[in-house]
């Protein structure tokens, strides 16, 4: 064995390439395919995404100048990143019942999760009782009065685990209850880490109306904030919601303008109430959703932090002040019933992403939430997710693990520019109070939702199991049963059964209700004592006035990107259980393997996504076989797969002969070779399927088609 040379050097040996020469390489690999169309990507957010990144790429850029837990936290909010403390497991557990509620949240914390998220249903977040309310049950926890608190929180140890309440349009009721709670089991408030937040603009636009005026809504939460500063609490009142935007269909640049927006709208409306821009900065966090792009996630997560630094600097704010609290949740819009356990991956990388971005606390959904509230095996497969990634993968060790990547420091850098312009429209233009009364909020992130339908419709984008690689043995995913008839008669019992408990009380409550009604903002701690003598979150409402003034506005359309594919296969399982099989489309292949595969195996991808049983036997050696073939298929949609150079001969002859043997017969070609087009057509042929053909327009034609 011959020895290495001492003079080894593997930079003389190996030269340097710069990006000219391999652009210049790459060019030339294209053969004329121009470089910026084939390798430039161009995303919703208005970003071309480059095929490399050097380090060329950050020349000039401030962020790799900046270290973690420092200036406009980039780079994370703690010097020592999750070495000390990581984020906290914090999911969403919506069971109707509280008991039910109690019951799975105390199983999940002895089994890695750290947070207890508690999303009041519609009916609470509306703060009406399950006698009058519509919504009694649906997304979340009924939770009418503080005797459902108790239940809810039964046995579960606040001082060690923390509290996350979704309030919706005002935290001050739920305030007012959660401290009835605490009273009731001997807890002390300031030892409690408690998040018992509202999100007046994102939940009016989030179900198009409001359970008040935006003036007393304000109100409430100048009145919340105030309340836990002097009394030393270590509450978040405030909860900007970003997911909303996220589940809409919004762009990562939307999401992040429409959180500063909003957030500012929160500072200004509070600062005019004599509330202290770092007591407001104090009272906030923010939820991100989280979608599936790895890296615009983890470069979105660095920029909010960013443009969160840049408000606050704009309020001459404190340094503290500028850091914020982000909780994430994976985005619903990227989750699927159509080969539904793909949803377990979606989760994996979205969860992936927003660690890596520097969450303090995170949702991971359920692969099985697209269909119903999550079972006990979903739940732990969703936790685990992260728990996995926490304590075998070790991101609990990590400090910023995306800081100075040129492709991330490059992408957080073009993101906070973008999102920071946006803004600054919207405030020119009113502001985003202004902006959701007018819809030009709602508008904007309906244009971005259509052109990812587009998108996902060409195939430009891809949702695995859905528009590419469906799954044709794949069963109807049905919706989990929920009886909403029983459970509002089993609720109403339950509260009638309250009020009597609290009968011999009820001179004394309602003393105290008369005194609400006539105070300006609610006094939490009358409301506290009204709670704690059987009042309900109706007549707490009625007696705060929050329906004298309710505000309509356009509601924002929430959806998945799978819906329009999950509509053609539920027409095809439809035809399946009127008939007993799907409804199908036979090959018509000719020559050899090599001339009619490409295309064979093409469509046969197309169809599948249509939900069809594609029937694909062999390469026909004659138009007369094929047809005969065809017609014993019993089916009456036909795709012929071979080359372009044959079909002038072929498609005449199979069309006809097939149309006058098939009553009804549709004829699709696998190709579109634009010289021919027209003489096809003129033959006979009915539809064109190729690289860019709208999959879903075409399927949905083909089933409406089938007989």
């Amino acid at each position: 064995m011959s020895k290495l040379s001492d003079n080894l050097n593997l930079k003389n040996d190996f030269p340097e390439s710069g990006f000219d020469e391999w652009k210049k390489t790459a060019e030339s690999d294209l053969k004329g395919v121009p470089f910026d169309k084939k390798l430039i990507t161009k995303t919703y957010e208005g970003i071309d995404l480059q095929p490399i990144y050097t380090s060329d790429s950050i020349i000039n850029n401030p962020l790799t100048e900046n270290f973690p837990g420092f200036e406009n936290y980039a780079r994370g909010r703690k010097s020592s990143g999750n070495n000390s403390g990581c984020w906290q497991v914090a999911r969403e557990i919506p069971y109707p019942h509280p008991a039910e509620f109690n019951e799975a949240v105390k199983y999940d914390l002895e089994r890695g999760q750290d947070t207890v998220v508690l999303i009041p249903d519609r009916a609470s977040i509306f703060l009406r009782d399950v006698n009058s309310a519509d919504g009694t049950g649906i997304e979340g926890t009924s939770v009418s009065c503080a005797d459902d608190l108790i239940i809810a929180l039964k046995d579960i140890d606040l001082t060690q685990h923390s509290i996350m309440i979704e309030a919706g349009f005002t935290s001050l009721p739920y305030l007012s209850m959660f401290t009835a709670f605490c009273m009731k089991n001997g807890f002390d408030l300031k030892k409690i880490n408690a998040s018992v937040m509202s999100s007046p603009i994102s939940s009016a636009i989030t179900y198009g109306t409001t359970a008040g005026s935006f003036g007393k809504l304000f109100d409430d939460m100048a009145e919340s904030v105030k309340w836990a500063v002097q009394n030393k609490y270590k509450l978040k009142t405030i909860n900007v919601n970003g997911s909303i935007y996220v589940n809409a269909g919004a762009s990562a640049v939307q999401e992040l303008a429409f959180v500063i927006a909003e957030a500012n709208e929160y500072i200004s409306q509070l600062i005019e109430r004599e509330v202290k821009i770092d007591d407001v900065a104090s009272a906030m966090q923010v939820s991100s959703g989280i979608s599936t792009f790895y890296f615009m996630e983890i470069a979105k997560l660095r920029a909010l932090r960013i443009l969160w630094a840049n408000l606050i600097d704009a309020y001459k704010g404190k340094s503290k002040s500028k850091e914020i609290y982000v909780h994430a949740k994976t985005s619903r819009y990227f989750h699927a019933k159509n080969d539904i356990y793909v949803n377990i991956l979606r989760t994996t990388t979205s969860v992936f992403s927003a660690i890596l971005g520097g969450v303090d606390s995170l949702h991971s959904s359920s692969f099985d939430e697209t269909a119903g509230v999550p079972d006990e095996f979903s739940r732990r497969l969703a936790r685990n997710t992260q728990n996995i990634l926490k304590e075998e993968s070790h991101l609990s060790s990590l400090i910023d693990p995306a800081g100075g990547s040129y492709y991330v420091e490059t992408l957080t850098s073009q993101i906070a520019s973008e999102a920071w312009e946006l803004f600054k429209l919207i405030e020119k233009d009113g502001g985003m109070l202004e902006a959701v009364k007018n819809g030009s909020i709602q508008e904007s992130i309906n244009i971005t939702a259509e052109n990812r339908k587009k998108d996902y419709s060409k195939r430009k984008s891809v949702i695995v199991g859905n528009n590419m690689y469906a799954n044709i043995k794949d069963d109807r995913i049905k919706d989990k049963e929920y009886n909403k008839d029983i459970f509002i008669k089993s609720r109403k019992e339950y509260l009638q059964d309250v009020k009597k408990k609290h009968e011999p009380e009820k001179g004394k409550l309602n003393e105290l209700l008369k005194k609400l009604s006539s105070e300006k903002s609610g006094n939490i701690e009358d409301a506290a004592q009204a709670f704690g003598l059987g009042a309900t979150l109706e007549d707490i409402s009625k007696a705060c006035g929050y329906y004298d003034e309710k505000v309509q506005l356009k509601k924002l359309k929430f959806r998945r990107g799978s819906e329009i594919f999950e509509e053609l296969k539920n027409l095809s399982y439809d035809y399946k259980e009127k008939f007993g099989k799907l409804p199908g489309i036979f090959l018509a292949s000719f020559g050899p393997l090599k001339q009619h595969k490409p295309r064979a195996d093409f469509s046969r991808g197309f169809f599948e996504v249509g939900g069809f049983d594609v029937i694909y036997k062999k390469g026909f050696g004659s138009v007369d076989e094929a047809v005969d073939e065809s017609v014993k298929s019993g089916v009456n949609i036909f795709a012929v797969c071979s080359t372009d150079e044959t079909y002038p001969e072929l498609v005449p002859d199979f069309v006809s002969k097939i149309k006058s043997s098939v009553k009804d017969a549709v004829v699709v070609l696998a190709g579109y070779p634009k010289e021919q087009i027209e003489e096809h057509k003129k033959s006979g042929i009915d539809e064109f399927i190729y690289l860019g053909a709208d999959v879903y327009e075409i399927n949905m034609k083909l089933l409406k088609s089938v007989k």
